[in-house]
């Protein structure tokens, strides 16, 4: 009798859903005292908010990895951190921070995501659709773009005045306590609606996995499927960083340990996986500072610490093979 193949997958999404449902539990009771309306309504916003950043940070980055094949690359690698910041520095700088303050978080949030779409269509278009190209001319690509931002952004922020760089800084680094709920409804429709999307491409999505060569001899539109991925990344990752900000590595630890886990490369499983570890680690972790630790910490800074080790063993590996 041939074993089950599904029964390890089965087993670890099980225990993984459990995990993040005990995650949820513990976030929204732990420590809880007084008014419990105003307790839920508090705690119930922010536990959203983590879902939400959770999801789209996991399925971007598995997105990701699949189009362009590797398992090391996150969409932050790619200039897309960089350009959120040069966004926000370019408001400050041309309306002051006094304006940006009044500005509607629904505007801001959708040029965000504008301008990231646009910068993914002509960046990973003209990287994927045409040609094969080389990875290394990808991660090239995404320094030299990521560099020329950062360095616009520091040109720009030179000429700031101190308070109104202060202000600024506040948005250059990812955080977890301050999900701005004005946004939760438009970042949920947009994850919902390029999640329904991609829930169709899945059997499409494995045959991406394959390569190139491999996705085209089996008859499959590349030019067309990758060009819809990469635009389905781009607004997944504005629909993060507008929530929380930039997050680099987290994308990057989750999709391995999801890997590791699944034992299988059918993204049915595997994209259901690296949510439910975002959503343990991030829901969990912000359970464990705010109610052990007290805010002495800060999540991101664990997150990004802990997914640059992953990232630089990632990379020794690949290469000791």
């Amino acid at each position: 009798m041939l074993p089950d193949r599904n029964a390890r997958p089965r087993a670890v999404l099980l225990l993984l859903a459990a995990l993040a449902v005990g995650a949820c539990f513990a976030f929204m009771t732990l420590g809880a005292k007084g008014n419990w309306d105003f307790v839920l309504k508090f705690r119930g916003l922010k536990l959203a908010g983590l879902v939400l950043v959770a999801w789209a940070i996991a399925l971007s980055t598995i997105l990701f990895q699949t189009v362009t094949n590797n398992r090391i690359l996150t969409p932050a690698l790619m200039g897309f951190d960089a350009l959120y910041i040069l966004i926000q520095t370019t408001l400050v700088v041309l309306l002051g921070t006094a304006v940006v303050a009044m500005l509607d978080h629904n505007s801001v949030f959708a040029l965000n995501a504008v301008a990231m779409a646009l910068f993914s269509g002509l960046l990973f278009r003209w990287l994927f659709a045409g040609e094969e190209r080389s990875l290394h001319l990808l991660v090239l690509a995404g320094i030299i773009f990521g560099v020329f931002f950062k360095s616009l952004s520091s040109l720009m922020q030179r000429l700031l005045d101190p308070n109104e760089f202060m202000v600024l800084q506040d948005s250059f680094f990812a955080s977890f306590n301050r999900i701005d709920a004005t946004l939760l409804g438009v970042s949920a429709a947009i994850i919902a609606v390029v999640s329904a999307f991609v829930i169709p491409m899945l059997p499409r999505l494995d045959v991406l996995a394959l390569g190139r060569p491999m996705a085209i001899s089996l008859g499959l539109n590349y030019r067309r499927e990758v060009s819809l991925v990469l635009i389905a990344v781009a607004l997944l990752v504005s629909a993060s960083t507008a929530l929380v900000g930039p997050v680099t590595f987290f994308g990057l630890l989750v999709a391995s340990l999801a890997h590791a886990l699944i034992g299988n490369a059918r993204h049915a499983v595997l994209i259901p996986a690296a949510v439910l570890l975002s959503v343990i680690f991030l829901v969990g972790g912000q359970t464990i500072l705010e109610r052990v630790f007290g805010f002495d910490t800060a999540l991101s800074v664990i997150i990004e610490f802990v997914g640059g080790i992953a990232f630089i063993i990632l990379i020794v590996r690949k290469a000791i093979r």
